[in-house]
């Protein structure tokens, strides 16, 4: 071999283990995907089963509704008139209450129409939400620049 097919050999081998590490990584993260959707986007678009999601918007007020030991249900609600029951056992962030933002983690279950939540996250504020979900709710009038949601009733 002369010195030039060494490096190309060389360079097709390295060009190799880079395509390989590159795809890897995009099945790795194609595994760990959990796609967004609010209350309305669940009523148009069917969630195939087993497909983890994350639900977002406010916790309905009056929704809340404390069960036995740490379960907890409510209602998240993007101001449409669609709302999602959230079943979540486990122990809720210190932020979380009526009204306020939330993003939960978990499976929607099409049948019951109810979210089986294994993690809840509670913002007081749009800085710490998604941008999609504060400008969705921003645009419905739901929430204003730098304070919790209006005074207005959330369905």
């Amino acid at each position: 071999m002369t010195r030039k097919h060494k490096r190309l050999a060389v360079i097709a081998g390295g060009m190799g283990f880079i395509a390989a590490a590159v795809l890897l990584v995009m099945f790795a993260f194609s595994q760990s995907v959990a796609y967004f959707y609010m209350p309305a986007d669940l009523a148009k678009t069917p969630v195939a089963p087993q497909t983890r999601i994350r639900l977002g918007g406010l916790v309905g007020q009056g929704s809340v509704v404390r069960g036995k030991g740490s379960t907890v249900e409510f209602d998240v609600t993007d101001g449409s008139d669609q709302s999602v029951k959230v079943r979540y056992s486990g122990i809720l962030p210190d932020l979380f209450r009526e009204g306020q933002g939330v993003v939960t983690e978990g499976k929607f279950d099409a049948a019951n129409h109810e979210f089986i939540a294994d993690s809840v996250l509670a913002k007081h504020d749009e800085k710490y939400m998604p941008k999609d979900v504060a400008d969705r709710l921003k645009s419905q009038g739901l929430w204003q620049e730098g304070q919790g949601p209006q005074a207005k009733a959330v369905r």
